[in-house]
């Protein structure tokens, strides 16, 4: 057997479609392009970010920064502010009444930022993990206030 010989089945090879010779060549005039536009010339190409004429998606956002209007702001409670004070049970109203923050905005979130030294009872809608187990370790107890289904 010689490799020169070798051939491909009959059909798998075509002729390459030459366009732009002519009108007899099946593809006259236009080279399949259509008559006018944008894609009829030569040396076309795209802009990044082209929506087929729709007002592209960085020219529809904003372009000085952004508000986020589902976004939820906590009130921040740290550990070290709970043991100063007097007590051991602490929730969203008594911490307003107790004067550490002036306003209840979405809820309540305990930081674990200090150490606390004596069992305490918080309820609060978001703990951090660290803050979680230094309440636990100091033999307090934690309750998590349920978000409401809307």
């Amino acid at each position: 057997m010689n490799l020169s010989d070798i051939k491909p089945p009959a059909g798998q090879v075509k002729k390459k479609q030459r366009v732009g010779q002519g009108m007899g060549t099946g593809r006259g005039k236009f080279s399949g392009r259509g008559a006018k536009g944008a894609k009829s010339i030569s040396g076309y190409s795209r802009m990044r970010g082209f929506e087929g004429g729709q007002m592209p998606l960085h020219r529809r956002l904003p372009k000085r920064g952004f508000t986020n209007i589902f976004r939820k702001e906590y009130a921040i409670v740290n550990l070290s502010t709970l043991d100063k004070l007097a007590g051991d049970t602490f929730d969203a109203a008594k911490v307003v009444e107790l004067g550490v923050i002036k306003k209840m905005l979405d809820g309540l979130k305990i930081l674990a930022n200090g150490e606390i030294t004596r069992p305490i009872h918080v309820t609060a809608n978001i703990f951090s993990k660290a803050a979680e187990e230094k309440i636990k370790a100091a033999g307090g107890t934690v309750t998590v206030i349920e978000k409401k289904k809307q």
